[in-house]
């Protein structure tokens, strides 16, 4: 074979090679990013939930308005997670109610697809009485959340 042929073989090697990585890279983004999405989804759900449970009458198996009462494992047993400390797991992520308190409720969520070396965040409040569910995304180490992330990966 002649040089200049042996160079273009090795010219395609390189190209298809970096073809390979990229597409790689761009698959890996937007499984990050869906897995993201579906988190905020999720949570924005869990919400509405928490809500509905807050303002269903007590004779209906919900907890009448009452804020002394809002605990973690009521509410993780009404929306049906089937741990009673608040949490669960779903295909999106690990979830755990972090905080029940007089007026809020806020719930953590860890997704399982994994960029460089973070798991998507999203951390949803839920105001119960104006019934205002806000959502942060982010994203977060295991390390930096040891609470939610027992089950993630």
């Amino acid at each position: 074979m002649g040089t200049q042929q042996i160079l273009l073989i090795v010219l395609s090697v390189i190209i298809v090679g970096a073809a390979i990585a990229v597409g790689i890279t761009m698959f890996n983004n937007q499984a990050y990013s869906a897995n993201k999405s579906a988190l905020a989804a999720d949570a924005q759900s869990f919400g509405t939930q928490i809500i509905q449970y807050y303002k269903t009458p007590t004779s209906q198996g919900g907890n009448g308005r009452d804020l002394d009462t809002m605990t973690a494992p009521k509410i993780a047993s009404y929306i049906g997670w089937t741990n009673a400390a608040g949490e669960t797991v779903t295909e999106n992520g690990t979830y755990r109610i972090t905080a029940a308190g007089a007026n809020e409720i806020k719930i953590s969520g860890l997704g399982k697809e994994l960029k460089s070396t973070k798991y998507p965040l999203v951390t949803t409040t839920i105001k119960l009485s104006t019934g205002e569910i806000t959502s942060v995304l982010g994203e977060a180490t295991l390390a930096e959340l040891p609470a939610i992330a027992v089950a993630a990966g």
